[in-house]
């Protein structure tokens, strides 16, 4: 992800400095950034999945129960599976339609930026189906029940004594 963000501001300030300074431009900065930067979020968004740093609201939970937490979770879980085979079954079907299609100026197929949606999707199963595992199997701590964050500067439910 590193390395798309600093290929993004390459192509982008380079592009900028090139039209402004000598007219002039690389016509496929601008589409290449935009693909990179969609393939940058939703590989972002797997990692946050995983790490458990995606930012909401924890206030119900950690009012709950442990048991209470884990229904919370399971039902959590289940409810982003049914959303990440949804969105399996539209970004596959989109790769597919656009399969011919190519972009305007890298002429290459616009399945390559649906299928970031059809990655995205596969990865964030492999990793809910794997917390749900965790779970059922007893090897989920406690303290990872609550998968969100209220924001970077305040402690999360996990970390309060």
């Amino acid at each position: 992800m590193v390395a798309c963000m600093a290929l993004m501001v390459c192509m982008v300030f380079g592009n900028v400095v090139l039209r402004y300074g000598f007219n002039a431009g690389i016509t496929v900065s601008e589409e290449l950034s935009r693909w990179l930067f969609v393939w940058m979020t939703f590989l972002g968004a797997v990692v946050g999945l995983h790490r458990r740093a995606h930012l909401g609201t924890d206030m119900l939970l950690a009012a709950l129960k442990p048991a209470g937490q884990k229904v919370c979770f399971i039902l959590a879980h289940l409810l982003m599976l049914f959303i990440s085979v949804l969105m399996v079954q539209g970004a596959w079907a989109q790769t597919v339609i656009n399969l011919g299609t190519t972009s305007a100026a890298m002429e290459v197929p616009v399945a390559g930026l649906y299928a970031s949606g059809v990655v995205f999707s596969v990865l964030a199963t492999v990793v809910l189906l794997n917390n749900l595992w965790r779970l059922l199997t007893g090897r989920l701590h406690p303290s990872e029940l609550i998968g969100v964050r209220e924001s970077e500067d305040q402690p999360t439910a996990q970390e309060r004594p």
